[in-house]
């Protein structure tokens, strides 16, 4: 069992490993890639007898896993100003969608029983495709990616009514099938008969095979609705009031890998809770996301979940394209291409319209189209409820899994076409528009908020500038919280973390941390993987800020050199030196200091020996010196109380 699993694992990681990176260079996109090496690893799973139905039940976890990430993007007043795409375009979409499939199901012969459950089922997109590509290509913030999200949400909201509407459209006769055996592999289907996954999407416990812990199965329809209700809104209140005095306890341990198993309790709690009431679990957790997306810790949640939900995307990807049934194809490939791109046609076009009616401009309406085009893996799902229910006859489920993972294979290649060709020709043709440009978030992040950080961000935002906030100690975010200002909880050394705080878009990073080793990571992480930003560093000390020079930090400021240097100036008016004089003999001593430190870390990057640095340095002093000297002398600001210079630096 143990060198099976470590077999399948070594298997599905190193076609990964080799084929996605390759169709990354190519410009294909990862998620092609994953759904090309599932079909190469097929036979080899078919020769082990692998069931990759059953590996596909727990890659969709990462389905979940996304839905929270993306609810944790969505701050409840930003879903509020979504709620009209939501409701208009995803509503339209999916009636509109399951319509037209409706009436072309009967002209083709079907009972209007099988046409209208067929269309409920095609009418959906594949969440984990569209999203995954649209943070891929960076364009979630667009007017197509927000619209696109739109969609997608309101189709996870609406396979909860589809599932409760299918039953009443099961033929009169039944097809003749065990309704209890579900969908077999061959099929690809990828889900068993009552429609359960490790998800949580689907029936949740009708028909089939029974859930575990169905909490509702002895209530009536009014009780069940109740306990969905309530569970809803257990969860809104638990991570509101519950989950952030949690995160605060285990924050303060300071112990990383308990703070990543509370988030996955979370997400798996969240799931298991809404799978035992018969809701969908990626509903669950995108709720529990948005509910925690003005908390101070979801950075570090973010950072948290990511490879986990990657991980398991990929996977499920790779089960995608491992579940292509060529039989089925090669037996009768005019109908299953003919119904391919049936499907992707209709729904492109039908998309295309309602975004022109939205009022979208040219480029996103053929970002939407393309983009949601396809099938989706809740299609699975519902086709396998629907044998269950003698909804749909086996034969034809099989066609149109079949159908359904070939538009998921060929939606990469839509969105290169798109980007390639139909983008730049809807570009000419339009005019920019303020619609156009893209949500940058905040153009500073600053990490730490000790004594220096504190001033930056009460500066910054006296001059109206917007920043982000990172500190990894959870009593100072609860007190900045509680002064009213948006901070953060996480450790800015961690590249996901930098990732999800907008370090991609930002144009300011400020390093006030105070802690040298760990500026230093963060300064050589910040350059080296975003160098589009302006670092300012905080430096203990002299030897701390040229090291930080050389790590690729545009500035570094001393924490004691500026007060030093202020507190030099308020000496000299003390003793009868002029404000004005005093101030232009700081600043010009602050600007020689600060070349002198940057030619010395430049001298060391060179190779140039010691003993020659040392000499520069000293003549470089004895230059500032007699300078000073000589304004001093001029007369321009009176001659300090004590004042005995005489142009020689050796006599100050």
């Amino acid at each position: 069992m143990t060198t099976s699993f470590l077999f399948l694992a070594t298997l599905f990681l190193g076609a990964a490993v080799i084929i996605v990176p390759l169709f990354q260079r190519l410009g294909l996109g990862s998620v092609l890639g994953y759904l090309v090496a599932g079909v190469a690893i097929a036979p080899v799973l078919r020769w082990l007898g692998a069931d990759a139905v059953q590996i596909s039940h727990i890659a969709e976890f990462g389905v979940v896993m996304m839905l929270f990430l993306v609810g944790l993007e969505l701050e409840p007043k930003k879903l509020w100003r979504l709620r009209v795409p939501i409701i208009g375009i995803g509503g339209a979409q999916v009636l509109v969608t399951a319509a037209a499939m409706w009436g072309l199901g009967q002209v083709f012969g079907l009972d209007w029983r099988m046409a209208l459950a067929l269309g409920l089922a095609l009418a959906l997109s594949s969440t984990a495709i569209v999203l995954q590509t649209l943070n891929e290509k960076g364009q979630m913030a667009t007017p197509a990616g927000q619209n696109s999200f739109s969609v997608l949400l309101f189709q996870d909201i609406a396979v909860i009514p589809i599932l409760a509407v299918l039953p009443f459209l099961a033929h009169p006769g039944g097809f003749g099938l065990a309704g209890g055996e579900g969908h077999s592999g061959s099929s690809g289907a990828g889900h068993d008969a009552g429609g359960h996954d490790a998800s949580g999407h689907g029936a949740g416990g009708h028909g089939g095979e029974e859930a575990i812990f169905d909490l509702t199965q002895n209530l009536s329809a009014w009780g069940q609705a109740g306990v969905s209700i309530g569970v809803i809104i257990a969860i809104i209140f638990g991570g509101r009031y519950a989950i952030r005095p949690l995160f605060r306890v285990i924050a303060r341990t300071h112990i990383r890998e308990l703070f990543t198993a509370v988030a996955l309790l979370i997400v798996v709690g969240i799931a298991f809770l809404m799978g035992a009431i018969g809701l969908s679990a990626a509903l669950g957790t995108f709720i529990a996301g948005v509910v925690l997306a003005d908390s101070e810790y979801r950075h570090e949640l973010e950072s948290d979940i990511e490879p986990f939900k990657g991980l398991l995307l990929g996977l499920f990807f790779i089960t995608v394209g491992a579940q292509i049934n060529f039989n089925t194809l090669f037996g009768e490939p005019l109908v299953i291409f003919g119904l391919l791109a049936g499907l992707v046609v209709l729904k492109a076009v039908i998309i295309f319209g309602l975004a022109t009616v939205a009022r979208l401009d040219l480029s996103s309406r053929f970002t939407m189209a393309l983009l949601l085009a396809q099938g989706g893996e809740f299609a699975f799902v519902l086709f396998g409820f629907m044998i269950a229910e003698d909804v749909l006859p086996r034969e034809l489920t099989d066609r149109f899994t079949l159908v359904v993972a070939l538009s998921m294979l060929l939606t990469p290649m839509l969105v290169i076409f798109n980007e390639r060709v139909l983008q730049p020709a809807s570009q000419s043709r339009s005019n920019p528009s303020a619609d156009d440009v893209y949500d940058e978030g905040n153009p500073v992040i600053v990490a730490g908020f000790g004594r220096m950080g504190t001033i930056i961000i009460r500066m910054l935002q006296g001059l109206g500038v917007s920043a982000t906030v990172l500190d990894h100690d959870p009593d100072q975010i609860d007190l900045m919280r509680r002064f009213g200002h948006r901070a953060f909880y996480g450790d800015a050394s961690r590249l996901e973390l930098l990732e999800s705080a907008g370090a991609g878009s930002a144009r300011v990073l400020i390093v006030a941390i105070d802690n040298s080793d760990k500026t230093l990571e963060i300064v050589e992480l910040a350059r080296r993987h975003f160098p589009h930003l302006r670092i300012v560093a905080r430096a203990r000390e002299r030897r701390d800020a040229m090291t930080l020079l050389k790590a690729g930090a545009d500035e570094v400021v001393r924490e004691t050199f500026e007060g030093a240097v202020q507190m030099s100036q308020r000496a000299l008016e003390f003793l009868g030196t002029r404000p004005f004089a005093a101030r232009q003999a700081a600043q010009r001593f602050e600007t020689y200091d600060i070349a002198l430190m940057r030619d010395w870390a430049r001298m060391e990057e060179q190779g140039i020996g010691e003993k020659e640095r040392i000499e520069r340095v000293r003549q470089a002093t004895e230059d500032l010196a007699n300078l000073l000297v000589e304004d001093q002398k001029s007369g321009q600001g009176g001659r300090p109380e004590g004042w005995q210079g005489s142009g020689n630096a050796d006599e100050r």
